[in-house]
C-alpha cells in the first residue's frame, strides 16, 4: 500500500520561494498568475501487513504530525493509494 503526504505552508506564513516563482511567471508573460504557494510531498511505501486503509491513514497521519510537517507553519494532507 502507498500513501502520499502533501505539505504546504499555512496561508498566514509568507512564502518567499512562491513569491519568486510568481514574479518569474509574470515576467515570462503569464499575467493571469496572482499567487504561487510552494510545497513538498512524501511518497511512502507501506508494508503489505497493514492492508486496512483507515489504519494506514491513521498511521501516516501520525508520521506527518511527528516528523513530516511542522505544525506551527505547515499544513498537510494525507492520501492513501491502493
Amino acid at each position: 500500500m502507498r500513501a502520499r503526504v502533501y505539505v504546504t505552508l499555512k496561508p498566514s506564513v509568507f512564502d518567499p520561494q512562491g513569491r519568486v516563482v510568481a514574479d518569474a511567471l509574470l515576467s515570462l508573460g503569464y499575467e493571469d498568475v496572482s499567487d504561487v504557494r510552494q510545497g513538498k510531498f512524501f511518497d511512502l511505501e507501506l508494508s503489505d501487513t497493514d492492508t486496512d486503509p483507515a489504519a494506514a491513514r491513521a498511521r501516516v497521519t501520525e508520521m506527518a504530525e511527528k516528523l513530516l510537517a511542522n505544525p506551527v507553519i505547515e499544513s498537510y494532507r494525507v492520501e492513501v493509494l491502493p
